[in-house]
Order: structure tokens, then sequence, then C-alpha cells
């Protein structure tokens, strides 16, 4: 990123180069290192507007309470600056902080953000707690914000019910009518809900579902995360 020294904290810099490792994503892995001395394969890919651009596809922070971290840190404000020089996405994990992650948005409307994991607290062992939901009315306001898409991840882990999960629908609609499908990213999460979900429960539910049409799955389970990052895995 052009400066020699570490941030104030750590953040995330998301790459193709490890496929692997996608946190339940579907295109994009990540790894915790510092934004200025992370080293990674070149791997060359372009932008949305159609510069070249190398290594790095996105750029996260970590806002949770848990965190103890001021929104108002002036090394978050130069992380963002700097996203929108470089044209990186960033990545916010928010949950349990949304109105903390909600001003960050509004005060950064030239930098483009991606909500992690629906902006709700999830679950890493069962069962979910008793209201699941009670942050969506935020994340539907939320959905206000030009510059921010979200991340449709871990969604099984909310479900009170016993697989499919049939519990996740209602709200995931609301979620989808305030946000579009081409602002939802899915994914699992399956690395951190492995004890809640397997891999194949985490899929199948939105594979098979009628509530979706085949180009509403076909643009959240892959096409809003290409456009998000500006990256998508060759073909051959």
């Amino acid at each position: 990123m052009g400066r020699s020294s570490s941030p104030p904290f750590p953040c995330t810099a998301t790459t193709p180069a490890m496929p692997w490792r996608c946190n339940g994503h579907t295109l994009a892995g990540s790894q915790s290192s510092s934004l200025s001395t992370r080293t990674i394969p070149r791997w060359p890919m372009s932008s949305p507007t159609g510069r070249k651009r190398r290594e790095t596809v996105g750029i996260r922070i970590m806002l949770t309470k848990e965190a103890n971290r001021d929104p108002n840190d002036p090394g978050i404000d130069r992380i963002l600056r700097a996203a929108v020089r470089h044209e990186f996405p960033v990545n916010i994990l928010c949950w349990g902080n949304l109105d903390a992650g909600t001003a960050l948005v509004d005060r950064h409307p030239d930098t483009r953000f991606i909500i992690d994991h629906l902006g709700i607290i999830q679950p890493r062992t069962p069962p979910a707690p008793p209201q699941p939901w009670a942050d969506l009315p935020k994340v539907l306001e939320l959905a206000r914000r030009p510059n921010a898409v979200i991340k449709v991840s871990g969604a099984c882990t909310l479900s009170r019910e016993p697989y499919p999960f049939p519990d996740i629908w209602d709200p995931l609609a609301r979620v989808f009518d305030a946000w579009g499908f081409d602002r939802c990213l899915w994914g699992t999460d399956w690395t951190r809900a492995f004890a809640v979900v397997n891999y194949e429960q985490a899929v199948e539910p939105f594979l098979k579902t009628d509530r979706l049409s085949n180009s509403e799955r076909a643009m959240l389970m892959g096409g809003a995360c290409a456009k998000a990052y500006g990256w998508s895995p060759k073909k051959g």
C-alpha cells in the first residue's frame, strides 16, 4: 500500500491466492495480515473500473465490541482512504456493533463496504439465541447506503429449527428485498460454523429452496461476489 509501517491494529487482506481458505465465501479467501507488509503470490486481475491490479482484492476491519476498537481511530480512516485510492472493497465485521459500523459507512461514502455475516451475531456452537434476528431492522436500514453490500453468510447457524432450516427464509426474504440480490453475497462460513452445521447442510438449503429463482440463486451464490471483489476464478 506504499507504506513501510504497519497500521495501528490488525486487519485482513483478501486474496484469491488462497481459494481453499475462503471463510465460506464463494470466491475470495482471507488471511490476517498487515496491509503494508503483506507478501502473497501475484495474480493479475482487473478492478471494476478496468484498471489492472495485483495481489490483494479487499481489506477487512474487525469492528466488533469485543475488538474494543474505536471507530473514530485515525488509523481506520487512513485505511479507508487508501482503499478508495487502490479500488479495494472493505469487509467490515460489525455484528453486535452495527451502529458503529453504519456510522463508519456514512463517514466514508466513497469507500465500498462489504458487511460481514449479515451484520448479525452468529453462534459458534448450537443452539441459536432465542431471538437470532433481533438486529434485522438495523441491517435493513443499513441497506439504504449505496456504498455497501452484504454477505449472506452463516445464515443457517441462525436457525432454531433442524435441517433444512426452514425458519431462515422469511427474515432472509426481507434482507433480499432491502438489499437486492446484486448486493447480497452468499457464503457458508463453514470454517467458523462447522460445530453448528457442516458444509453440505449449509449449501443444500440454498441450492434446493423454491424461495429463489434460478437467476436469483446465480447472483446470490457467485455473481454478486464476483462483482463486489472484481475477481472471479479462471475457467479451465
